[in-house]
C-alpha cells in the first residue's frame, strides 16, 4: 500500500463558539469528554494515516502543549503555522513540505463523521486520481459547496449555488496526489479575499486532471456553532448523561447531557448541555442547550448560552 499522509487544518479560531474557545481552543473542546481532534485522529488511523500535519494558527502554542509528539494518540505529529487566515487552499499551502511529494489526505478539523471512510480511500488508492473527495447527498445544497458529476467524475464545483445542478456537498474531507502543487502557485484569490480549495481542484478539472467523487452516505456533523456542537454531542454521548471522572451534579439530569472530569454542577435540572472539564456551575435555574466552562453563577435558567466564567456570548 502506497504512503498516504494526513493534514488536518486546525487553525480557526472558533469565532461562533466564544467565549470558550477565547481559552480553549476549538480543536481541543471535549465532545462526549474526548478532544475532537481525537476523533480525527482515530479516522485517520482507520485509513492507515498515522503521520500527520496540523495547520495551526495563534493556537499553536496550545494546541502544541496539549498533543506535543502525538504519540499518546497513536499518532506522529508535526505542526506548520498558517500565519493569517487566507482560505483552506492558503493552509494547504504550508504542508508541502510535509507531504513531499506523497499522496496525502485533508481532514477539517471540527468535522465528526459517523462511520470510517476506508472504502473511498481505496478507492482513490485504486482510482490513480489527482484528487478524490468526499461528497454527500444533502436536501438543501445551496448552503455548501456542490459537485457536479459525469458517473464519478467531477466536472464543475460551484460554491454555494443559488440554483444547484447538484445534491452532491463537499464533505470535508480530500484525498490528493501530487498533482494539487502544479495548480496552487496559479490560484487566485475569491470574491471573499481567500484561497479556496474549492477553485484549487477546479483547476485540476479544467486542465483534464482526474477528479472523482466519493459518495458517503453515513451522517457528517460540524461543530462550528451552539446548535451544532450539541447535535454532535448528543450523537456521540446517547441519550443519557455521560460523566466525566470525579465529576459532580447536584440537580436532575435528563437527556443529553454530558459534564467534564472535575466539574460540579449545581442547578434545579440540567437537559441537551455540556459542561467542560474544571468547571464550578451555581445556577439557581435550570439549564438547557448551553455550553459552560469555567466559575459560572446564575441566579435564573440559562437556556442556549455559551459561557465561560462571566464571559458570555454576545
Amino acid at each position: 500500500m502506497p504512503i498516504m499522509k494526513g493534514v488536518i487544518l486546525a487553525a480557526g479560531k472558533g469565532s461562533r463558539l466564544f467565549p470558550v474557545t477565547h481559552h480553549v481552543p476549538k480543536p481541543l473542546l471535549p465532545l462526549a469528554n474526548k478532544l475532537t481532534l481525537e476523533y480525527a485522529f482515530n479516522r485517520l488511523k482507520e485509513i492507515g494515516v498515522t503521520d500527520i500535519c496540523l495547520v495551526v494558527g495563534e493556537n499553536e502554542p496550545a494546541m502544541r502543549e496539549a498533543l506535543g509528539d502525538g504519540s499518546a494518540h497513536g499518532v506522529q505529529l508535526s505542526y506548520v503555522r498558517q500565519p493569517e487566515p487566507k482560505g483552506l487552499a492558503h493552509a494547504v499551502g504550508f504542508t508541502q513540505e510535509f507531504v513531499a511529494g506523497e499522496d496525502f489526505v485533508l481532514y477539517l478539523g471540527d468535522a465528526i463523521y459517523s462511520h470510517d471512510f476506508k472504502n473511498l480511500a481505496s478507492q482513490f488508492r485504486e482510482s490513480g486520481a489527482a484528487n478524490l473527495n468526499m461528497v454527500k447527498p444533502v436536501e438543501d445544497p445551496r448552503r455548501f459547496g456542490v459537485a457536479v458529476v459525469e458517473g464519478d467524475r467531477i466536472v464543475e464545483l460551484v460554491e454555494k449555488p443559488a440554483q444547484p445542478k447538484s445534491n452532491l456537498a463537499m464533505a470535508g474531507l480530500y484525498f490528493f496526489g501530487p498533482q494539487i502543487w502544479e495548480v496552487l502557485p496559479g490560484l487566485q484569490p475569491s470574491a471573499r479575499g481567500e484561497y479556496e480549495i474549492t477553485d484549487a481542484i477546479q483547476l485540476l478539472v479544467n486542465r483534464g486532471d482526474k477528479v472523482l467523487a466519493g459518495i458517503y452516505e453515513e451522517q457528517w456533523f460540524d461543530t462550528g456553532t451552539l446548535d451544532s456542537f450539541l447535535d454532535t454531542s448528543r450523537f456521540l454521548a446517547g441519550q443519557g448523561q455521560l460523566m466525566g471522572t470525579g465529576a459532580t451534579l447536584n440537580g436532575t439530569a435528563h437527556d443529553h447531557v454530558v459534564i467534564g472530569d472535575r466539574a460540579t454542577v449545581t442547578c434545579t435540572e440540567i437537559e441537551d448541555s455540556v459542561v467542560m472539564p474544571g468547571a464550578v456551575v451555581n445556577v439557581a435555574g435550570a439549564i438547557r442547550h448551553s455550553i459552560l466552562a469555567g466559575n459560572v453563577t446564575a441566579d435564573g435558567d440559562l437556556d442556549g448560552e455559551i459561557r465561560y466564567g462571566d464571559q458570555r456570548r454576545e
